[in-house]
């Protein structure tokens, strides 16, 4: 019995902003229906499949229950609108003015269902050049901002982040933004249209640190300047490390550390402002003097001293790793189909309505009999609706 136990989410968005969104709400105990088109949205096709669903579908999609559901036909619609009219929350992330045209506006919905939290999640926005446009993730990224942040400091190439990063952002921003609005329709009564862009959540994304520079109109800088070539990436004599001292406790206990304390006091290091006007400075004597050790002996001293320090982990070693495997963050299930699935536990716990991972991902239409049922439609007419090609309907995850 999760935090939004009794919540029915109508999810008729792709990829991976919406469906993560709205993963993270049926984790939290809502019941999610995901409508697809009969031939499954794009995730289902991308990557090889096991047990009929493709491992990056299966994260985006978890819990949720699938009606396939051809929403071109009047019969098709018909059954979406019967869901939205007893439905908490409807995400949808086509391009702007698609939904309309599909003749399921906000203000179509909301004749049915007034206290509908209604959910636009687009590329750019509602207005603007870059409105109508197609979007990916590495669009978002070139715009917000993400590729210089993520520049090779030595040569200056631009270069994007090797994951969605802007999808999973906007999932994030998209899950906490229906929260609040179920809160405030329980002190209101009032449902109400949240429209979140994958640009806009990128931009808020990156601002305190990555965008430090435009905070202030009157004092703006290019802060590329003071970030220099080298990164946290330390190397030492048998693996990959990262440290860092921020505070001037920190800084004194890295220097001992590396049995440099004649750094402690040097002017060029000497205090937070010190130590980024010269970082470029600092990190290279720092890398000189780690090389010299193992990685464990260093680990062990730079963590004696209270400074902020960890191997460099490559994917392979994250189930084994001892901090991960103590928090028990990722989660081994055994779902009947696919043996042994492995999947980041939900972050947030919560003492008294735990979250969980409800299910698998779901196979194509394997819920529509279901949900069908739930609306009153008698076996018969399911059936018949089968044969039509208004739902589609296969444990196997096809098209029956």
């Amino acid at each position: 019995m999760g935090p939004l136990s009794g919540l029915k989410v109508i999810d008729l968005t792709s990829m991976v902003s919406g469906p993560v969104a709205a993963m993270m709400l049926a984790d939290q105990g809502a019941d999610v229906i995901k409508v697809e088109p009969l031939i499954g949205e794009q995730m289902r096709h991308i990557g090889p499949q096991h047990n009929d669903v493709t491992a990056g579908f299966f994260s985006c999609n978890r819990g949720k229950r699938s009606l396939a559901l051809d929403l071109k036909s009047d019969e098709g619609k018909d059954i979406l609108l019967e869901l939205v009219a007893t439905a908490d929350v409807f995400i949808q992330n086509f391009r702007p003015g698609a939904i309309e045209r599909m003749g399921f506006s906000e203000e179509r919905l909301r004749t049915l269902n007034e206290k509908l939290i209604y959910v636009s999640i687009s590329g750019f926005g509602e207005h603007g050049p870059y409105a109508h446009k197609r979007v990916y993730d590495p669009v978002i990224q070139a715009l917000s901002g993400a590729t210089d942040i993520q520049a090779d400091r030595a040569t200056g190439r631009p270069q994007m982040f090797r994951i969605i990063a802007a999808d999973k952002v906007t999932s994030l921003t998209a899950a906490q933004a229906i929260s609040t609005a179920l809160y405030a329709r329980e002190k209101h009564g009032r449902g109400q249209h949240i429209r979140l862009s994958m640009l806009d959540a990128m931009l808020s994304f990156f601002w305190p640190e990555g965008m430090a520079g435009l905070t202030y109109g009157e004092a703006e800088i290019d802060v590329t300047k003071f970030q220099g070539v080298m990164d946290l990436i330390y190397e030492t004599q048998d693996r990959f490390i990262t440290a860092g001292a921020v505070s001037d406790k920190e800084w004194a206990g890295m220097c001992r550390a590396l049995d440099r304390e004649d750094l402690i006091d040097d002017e060029r290091f000497n205090n937070s402002t010190a130590r980024f006007v010269n970082a470029e400075q600092r990190k290279q004597i720092t890398a000189a003097e780690i090389l010299k050790w193992q990685s464990d002996a260093i680990l062990e001293r730079l963590d004696a001293e209270g400074v902020p320090c960890a191997p460099l982990l490559n994917r392979m070693e994250l189930m084994g790793h001892e901090q991960i495997v103590a928090n028990e963050s990722i989660e081994k299930i055994d779902f009947p189909g696919f043996g042994e699935v492995r999947q980041a536990r939900p972050a947030a716990q919560f003492d008294v309505t735990p979250s969980e991972i409800a299910g698998p991902g779901p196979k194509l239409g394997e819920h529509s009999r279901e949900i069908l049922a739930e609306l009153g439609y008698s076996q018969d007419s399911i059936e018949a609706k089968i044969a039509a090609n208004v739902i589609g309907h296969s444990a196997a995850g096809e098209q029956s």
